[in-house]
């Protein structure tokens, strides 16, 4: 089935339910949906879900961040301005992984681009890295947070299959994940990131590195020395 026909039946349920309880037609966010996939191919979120990085027929960068822009999964896409689907190279070294957009990222629809942007892009400067050459930046969930508050578990899980989608397409070489939030998340641990952060894991056959977040870093700089040493690292793997 493809994704028009799915709009069109969950057009008619949704009237139909509207109009079944009280005669009144409701505003809706409009639903994404994908076409199914081709007989014998592997939906990308299956794939995840078994460990192998599989990428399901016809789909694309471009793809995902039209169905990131149009997702109404969970709560946090009635208060955004843009969603972030993330930005950077179709064939990546590494994938850094935040945890969500903050105000200047909801306001421009990129991430990455206020205070703590502004230090990440020196940081990976730093080591040889760009989101214009070399690296795609991306976050768990891909809407604000209220408040910038921590995204709920069922904020993460509402928006994990994009996220599976992407480094699925990207193959990355590593993943910096920059913070608690994400390293968690995709690590699905529940130690905090001054004990996970400094060594290299297994994510699905890819090296993941965890460091501090660049707000961290803004806020205590007893920080950067960890951080910088976690660079050299990362900048050893890559030279590899």
């Amino acid at each position: 089935m493809t994704a028009s026909e799915k709009q069109d039946i969950a057009a008619f349920l949704d009237l139909a339910d509207d109009y079944l309880r009280d005669g009144f037609r409701l505003d809706r966010p409009q639903r994404a949906f994908a076409d199914d996939p081709a007989a014998g191919a592997v939906p990308a979120e299956a794939a995840q879900a078994d460990g192998v990085a599989g990428v399901a027929d016809g789909d694309s960068l471009e793809r995902i961040a039209e169905e990131v822009r149009a997702c109404a999964r969970c709560r946090l896409a009635e208060r955004r301005s843009r969603a972030v689907p993330g930005e950077g190279p179709a064939a990546p070294l590494v994938m850094v992984i935040g945890e969500g957009p903050g105000a200047d990222e909801d306001a421009t629809g990129r991430p990455f681009v206020g205070k703590a942007g502004q230090l990440l892009d020196k940081m990976l400067a730093s080591i040889g890295l760009s989101r214009d050459t070399n690296c795609f930046i991306a976050n768990v969930v891909k809407c604000r947070p209220p408040q910038n508050r921590d995204p709920e578990p069922d904020e993460t899980a509402a928006c994990a299959a994009f996220l599976d989608r992407q480094i699925a397409l990207l193959k990355p070489r590593v993943i910096l994940t920059v913070g608690r939030v994400p390293t968690q998340a995709l690590l699905k641990t529940s130690e905090g990131i001054g004990r996970l952060r400094g060594r290299f894991v297994d994510f699905r056959g890819i090296p993941l590195l965890p460091t501090y977040h660049p707000s961290a870093l803004l806020r205590d700089e007893s920080l950067k020395r960890p951080a910088w040493e976690d660079l050299k690292l990362l900048r050893e793997r890559i030279s590899d």
